[in-house]
């Protein structure tokens, strides 16, 4: 053999040594990246996975996923409020992005190119006017013990033109794509649980203890920034009554058209409860003592205003005893004290509420 075949040689076994290399640590990295993933323990800390550390791991142009907000598990999972500092702005679930994924991988496979002219509308679902230069769509797809279900699209994007080229290998992409899918359907779960722990199971409404929970939370913030908090209690009147008129079946149906009613005449941001028996709770976020007045007299007149019927059709007549209380916290108070505090006194003007003739609203003292 020849000086310069000799030399040859050891060049091509240098180079396919140093991408064995660069294959190692990368899949070392993908492996990082999935157990995080594996590990995510609520919603926001796998967008945050996909979002942030994916791309900063492996310099991508960005990361968009479309998930299906139709699929029974998903659906209040995508349309839940997002959490404070949640990375939301690479989820999708327009139908758009959905029939350009569907599209691109007609057959169940992946889709990898150059944005051209016959990609570029399609991607332009997820990316909007500025396209990647390339990009890879990923089907996240359940396994067929689940029905082969379709949970979303995964799209990374260079770029460059040449990082996602057709005929190139997609063996460890696709082993990612179906973690991201086993990771998803884990994160939908397990916020499932977490809803339920939190959530009445007759009206939908959060429970007494997310709302203490919460409570508490607000309290705090308010102390520091010198913010006023409200808190609101409602009683349905006469509510044995009720039962033992119209029987407890047409009972159930008034606390939920009754809970109902309350959540819409309050804000997004406002935090109401079903907070035992049949009364409800309602923290009103940035409200003074005048709003919370006004909200808690909307929420009595909609209410009396209800057309709710027993089983024989007659109407069910509805009404509620209100009471508020807004206080301005101390930032040096125990928030747990205080939140407590806020709640006894609400409650008391309630009862108050009650002993002047019910269907009133009365201010704690």
């Amino acid at each position: 053999m020849t000086d310069d075949s000799q030399k040859r040689l050891s060049e091509q076994l240098r180079v396919l040594v140093q991408t064995v290399q660069q294959n190692e640590r990368t899949l070392r990295r993908f492996q990082d990246v999935e157990l995080a993933l594996i590990g995510a323990q609520d919603f926001a800390s796998f967008l945050d996975i996909l979002f942030v550390r994916l791309p900063q791991e492996f310099r991508l142009h960005s990361v968009r996923l479309w998930a299906d907000q139709t699929c029974a598990l998903l659906g209040d999972l995508l349309t839940s409020d997002a959490e404070p500092g949640s990375p939301r702005t690479g989820l999708l679930v327009d139908e758009a992005a959905r029939d350009a994924g569907a599209q691109l991988c007609a057959d169940g496979a992946p889709w990898l190119g150059r944005t051209d002219d016959s990609a570029e509308r399609r991607l332009a679902a997820f990316f909007g006017d500025a396209p990647p230069k390339s990009a890879i769509v990923l089907p996240l797809m359940l396994p067929l013990t689940q029905h082969g279900a379709t949970l979303g699209y995964l799209c990374l994007a260079s770029s460059d033109p040449a990082r996602f080229a057709p005929g190139m290998a997609t063996d460890i992409l696709e082993r990612f794509a179906s973690i991201v899918t086993a990771s998803l359907d884990n994160v939908a779960h397990r916020e499932r649980l977490k809803r339920l722990g939190m959530t009445d199971a007759l009206t939908g409404l959060a429970n007494r203890r997310h709302f203490d929970e919460r409570l508490r939370e607000e309290v705090m913030r308010a102390a520091r920034h010198g913010m006023p908090v409200a808190c609101l209690f409602a009683d349905i009147d006469h509510f044995k009554r009720i039962n033992d008129t119209h029987g407890h079946a047409a009972g159930d149906r008034a606390l939920i058209a009754a809970g109902g009613c309350v959540r819409n005449q309050l804000r997004g941001t406002d935090i109401l409860a079903r907070y035992g028996g049949e009364e409800f709770a309602a923290l009103l976020v940035q409200t003074d003592l005048a709003g919370a007045r006004i909200v808690a007299e909307r929420i009595r007149d909609a209410v009396a205003g209800l057309e709710v019927l027993d089983e024989r059709g007659e109407r069910i007549a509805l009404t509620l005893s209100l009471g508020i209380a807004v206080r301005t916290i101390d930032a040096g108070r125990d928030a747990a004290e205080a939140a407590h505090e806020l709640i006894e006194d609400a409650d008391q003007a309630m009862y108050r509420a009650k002993r002047n003739g019910r269907d009133r609203v009365e201010e704690a003292g």
